[in-house]
């Protein structure tokens, strides 16, 4: 018998860090039993590249990423949407209308950090941390035998969580 895979949707406004950085991590950590995709609600048609040079330092891929609008991907049936946007910064997140469970897991943008490279780096490095840990927290789930509900409390929990 064939093991589901879960379809994940990372979504931010511009897409071009966090959900990106994401994307990267789910399908890294998930082993083939989540594929990831990324998305914004107003993607800046560009890939930040201190989210690329995070990647590279961590050994993850660099390639085939687009700053894409979720229209882009309509058709996908997702399972879990993960809105990564900052809220507690007056970042407006996105609502992506989709029967998957959803969840916010509020992350800071490294990508409006001013500063030395070493700030800019440091922030990158602290985002990646994050996600990392929140991404592990959800692959190591036992989300065959979990109902919606128990699933979607879960997610709230590890969007909480700090590495």
């Amino acid at each position: 018998m064939s093991q589901k895979i879960y379809n994940v949707l990372v979504l931010c406004t511009g897409n071009s860090c966090r959900s990106v950085m994401g994307e990267a991590l789910v399908n890294h950590l998930g082993a083939g039993r989540f594929k990831a995709y990324s998305a914004g609600s107003k993607p800046i048609g560009r890939i930040n590249a201190g989210a690329l040079a995070t990647l590279a330092r961590h050994g993850l891929p660099t390639e085939g990423y687009t700053s894409k609008s979720w229209e882009a991907l309509e058709g996908i049936p997702f399972d879990l949407l993960i809105a990564v946007c900052d809220s507690a910064a007056g970042e407006a997140c996105p609502v992506y209308l989709s029967s998957a469970i959803r969840t916010h897991w509020g992350v800071t943008d490294p990508g409006h950090i001013e500063g030395s490279p070493e700030v800019i780096e440091a922030a990158f490095e602290a985002t990646f941390a994050t996600l990392k840990h929140r991404i592990t927290r959800l692959v190591e789930l036992p989300i065959d035998t979990m109902s919606r509900v128990e699933l979607s409390e879960e997610l709230e929990r590890i969007g909480k969580e700090m590495p």
